[in-house]
């Protein structure tokens, strides 16, 4: 929102939410009827939806590329931290399209002109441009100057500058009436081929991908126009701008005010003196070497939509099922038959805690392939890779997140360790903080709890650390009773564990494999508290369940822009903070296979820098 917002800041449908696309509805209905059904030969018209549908993909490509080549870091043009406040103000990015579909079916409908067009006249391609380089690029400079006066500036266009780093979207962030005034400028070299009869279907699609193209690319936080492009030809420098000559106008205020050519910049003195500066150290960026690492993969089919370079908006909300997703199971299935010859590990996202540079990659698999005996192998192969790979670039600290350090897997990481005992990447499971968090779930006066699902590593360290506090756990499964005593080993505590096929227990401790038969068991407002990295599928109503271990991270964490998995905004799994306090505190050791690291030195090196356990509000698991 702009900082005093005018008159016709808010879009029309804004009350409609994410049902504003109805208002398409008449439009397309009528239209394709006319030309599939009742055979009308106006292809124009008909071809109005495809154009939508083709801006938006062509959009989302540019949201994706971006922000991956952001977050490996190579010629990258702004460091500053992007938020969850900045991805809700441009979550509507897609209010433009609608804008401008609403008048193009408009034109189509009332303009006799508009209607029939060839597919190409080339006088109608070369006037279009020839009208954007001229009128457009010229009105558009001194349109932009003037919205940068103090009155117009605080009203409408200081919305759009409340992103210091640029997204793609980013583009198309402002006020409803700042974005009419931005259609009638663009509308030139449309609706003038229209009246004088040269107007084509190509001139119209070319010229609109044209003016996203430049928007998208000019507002990426990366460069990628080659310097050599500007050695052979000297002046497109004044015919195309870059990423970071616009960035700088974001940055700088009062500089590069030009649309797609800053020859009016160059012209009129507007030019930032650091404009070619900016322009060769960003070109000449290395991708950025991370001081952790947390590796995680995909988990459900629509998660690939949620990472950070998926669907935006999405991601920075906790995974769950959409109903729109379904629209896209062309792609879904497409990218899950990807993932089975695919075995390159990819960056997710980078963030920085201080001088501590983080960065998550992402194993190209799903958690069923995981559950796939015959998949090991190559799953195991890419983790490897990557931790080699990690090795080779000084990473520190690399966490295994979710079924990366499973057991029946690779043992807890601990296969790496064993086959590279010169490793100086340092292997983190994360399992003493997972215990540390789950212990400090319980609630206070607790006497007395039940443990059931499959057992764990981390399963099994609570329940000896609950034993030795006083703490009886009990365990409904004979064969399970027997391994945690044996796993106590001489331990007296072994007096407060219980075989006891009673589920009437207030508090469960719960790990994978929770089936529904046993939760049917348990009383009326019984607690769940998972000690798994997935939570359990819930089937009662009545109880409460807590996410997986987790915590709260604190605000010295930068450049938290998603969440992660099923977690609220801003919470982190303890398997991915326990690798950021390992690199911390500079603690060089492995934290994998079966040995367990000191529970409380974690815990209270984890409090220390900040990490807070979850509030009720978060603590209780609202997904599935």
């Amino acid at each position: 929102m702009a900082t005093t917002p005018g008159i016709l800041t808010d879009w029309p449908w804004q009350s409609l939410g994410s049902f504003k696309h109805i208002l398409l509805a008449p439009f397309v209905v009528s239209h394709s009827y006319s030309y599939l059904v009742k055979g009308g030969n106006d292809l124009s018209s008909f071809l109005v939806l495809p154009l939508i549908l083709w801006r938006m993909v062509h959009n989302q490509i540019w949201i994706s590329l971006s922000r991956y080549r952001t977050a490996k870091g190579n010629n990258r043009i702004v460091d500053k931290p992007i938020e969850f406040d900045q991805i809700d103000r441009e979550k509507n990015w897609d209010d433009q399209i609608l804008l401008n579909a609403i008048l193009f079916y408009t034109f189509v409908t009332f303009l006799p002109s508009a209607k029939h067009l060839p597919m190409w006249r080339t006088d109608g391609v070369i006037m279009a441009f020839l009208l954007h380089a001229g009128p457009v690029e010229f009105l558009y400079y001194w349109l932009h100057r003037l919205l940068h006066h103090h009155y117009l500036y605080s009203r409408y266009h200081s919305h759009h500058h409340s992103s210091i780093v640029t997204e793609p979207i980013t583009s198309v962030i402002h006020p409803f009436a700042e974005h009419l005034s931005y259609f009638i400028l663009f509308a030139i070299p449309m609706l003038t081929p229209i009246f004088t009869g040269t107007a084509s279907i190509a001139a119209i699609t070319v010229y609109l991908t044209y003016i996203d193209f430049m928007n998208n690319m000019g507002h990426c936080n990366f460069e990628l126009i080659p310097k050599w492009l500007f050695t052979v030809f000297p002046p497109l420098k004044y015919i195309i701008y870059t990423p970071s000559f616009h960035s700088l106008h974001h940055t700088q205020f009062r500089t590069n005010y030009s649309l797609f050519m800053p020859f009016y910049d160059y012209l009129y003195g507007t030019t930032d003196k650091s404009t070619d500066t900016l322009y060769e150290t960003s070109l000449k960026r290395q991708e950025d070497v991370a001081d952790v690492v947390y590796l995680t993969h995909l988990t459900t089919p629509e998660s690939i939509y949620h990472l950070r370079f998926g669907f935006a908006h999405f991601a920075a909300n906790p995974i769950s099922s959409k109903w729109y997703l379904w629209l896209l199971w062309p792609v879904t299935l497409w990218t899950m038959a990807f993932t089975w010859v695919y075995g390159q590990t990819f960056v997710v996202e980078r963030n920085r805690f201080d001088k501590l540079r983080l960065q998550t990659w992402a194993i190209p698999k799903y958690k069923v392939q995981y559950y796939l005996k015959w998949q090991n192998e190559a799953i195991n192969n890419m983790i490897e890779k990557a931790i080699l790979e990690a090795d080779k670039k000084g990473v520190k600290i690399l966490s295994l997140g979710l079924l990366n350090q499973a057991e029946e897997v690779n043992r807890h990481g601990e296969v790496y360790v064993e086959r590279y005992p010169k490793l100086r990447t340092r292997v983190v499971d994360g399992s003493s903080l997972a215990v540390a968090v789950v212990i400090n779930s319980i609630p206070k006066g607790t006497t007395q709890l039940l443990l059931t699902g499959r057992l764990s590593k981390v399963a099994s360290a609570v329940a000896l650390r609950l034993c030795k506090k006083g703490i009886q756990v009990a365990t409904p499964f004979k064969e399970d009773y027997e391994k945690l005593k044996a796993s106590f080993g001489t331990d007296n505590s072994t007096n407060n564990l219980l075989h006891s096929p009673n589920y009437s227990f207030k508090t469960w401790l719960v790990g994978d494999d929770l089936s529904e038969e046993e939760q049917k068991k348990a009383k009326e407002g019984t607690l769940f508290i998972p000690m798994s990295q997935f939570p359990p599928k819930k089937f009662r109503k009545s109880c409460l369940y807590y996410t997986t271990p987790a915590m709260d991270a604190p605000p010295s964490l930068e450049n938290v822009d998603s969440c992660e998995n099923w977690l609220p905004r801003r919470v982190m799994s303890a398997w991915r903070i326990a690798g950021i306090v390992h690199g911390l505190e500079g603690w060089n050791v492995n934290e994998c296979g079966d040995k367990m690291f000191n529970v409380d030195k974690v815990w209270e090196a984890t409090l220390r820098h900040g990490f807070k356990p979850l509030p009720m509000s978060l603590q209780i698991n609202n997904s599935n």
